[in-house]
């Protein structure tokens, strides 16, 4: 059973099936974010996604990077990514023409950044999501 629906851009269903949700500052302790930072941040987490299901694809959503009008430290002007760092596992149709869609699903882990902690839906899955490109990034595997 899907935890949420979420239809593309280009008239596919996706389903979520499994998510982590996490504080995407949650253990800094001091410090401010600026780029570096939040670059290093996108790499680990993705690549903790890719290590976490090996055989299943991932894709980083590039997150919205806000930059207040705080004065600039050491390292740079502070850069903010939004609040909520989420991983999740969608699952839909085989992407391949040729495949049975009763023994074959496609599959894809996205990583994504949203402001608040809520699991995305029908109606508000975000641009973002809503654009995924699930042809091209995800792979079918057999049932």
């Amino acid at each position: 059973m899907a935890l949420t629906k979420i239809h593309l851009s280009s008239g596919r269903s996706i389903e979520l099936s499994d998510v982590r949700l996490s504080s995407t500052y949650g253990g800094f302790l001091e410090g401010y974010p600026f780029r570096r930072i939040n670059d290093l941040k996108l790499e680990r987490t993705l690549r903790n996604a890719r290590e976490a299901a090996p055989s299943v694809p991932a894709h980083l959503v590039d997150p919205v990077r806000h930059l207040p009008d705080d004065t600039p430290g050491p390292f740079g002007p502070v850069e903010v990514l939004p609040a909520v760092t989420c991983v999740g596992r969608f699952t839909s149709r085989p992407v391949g023409p040729d495949q049975d869609a009763v023994s074959y699903y496609s599959a894809l882990t996205v990583v994504w950044f949203q402001d608040t902690p809520v699991l995305p839906t029908e109606e508000d899955g975000g641009t973002a999501l809503r654009d995924l490109r699930w042809e091209e990034l995800a792979e079918d595997f057999e049932i």
